[in-house]
């Protein structure tokens, strides 16, 4: 997966745990309405969480991974690496690109 995330700023894990939903969702073919009512979260609130605005607690995350009907541990460990390859790329450039 491609990150929009810049090098050139903090990574923040939100946008990340975001983009990695967001992912999935899509991957399913699912509507943010659909997930939505499925956690029993608000659309708004999901959408914020996707885009990285907003944080969320493990028991919401747990909602969503559930709605998703993908373990929280996928998503997590999808994170993981993404966030290693991005320290890997910033911290270690040389290393990287062999």
């Amino acid at each position: 997966m491609v990150t929009s995330i810049s090098p050139l700023r903090p990574l923040l894990m939100r946008e990340l745990l975001g983009e990695s939903l967001r992912a999935i969702r899509i991957a399913q073919g699912r509507t943010l309405r659909d997930v939505s009512h499925d956690a029993r979260i608000s659309l708004g609130y999901l959408s914020e969480i996707e885009r990285g605005v907003k944080e969320a607690s493990s028991e919401l995350l747990g909602a969503i991974a559930c709605a998703l009907d993908v373990p929280l541990s996928e998503i997590v460990s999808d994170v993981a690496a993404r966030l290693a390859d991005h320290e890997l790329r910033v911290a270690w450039p040389s290393e990287a690109a062999a």
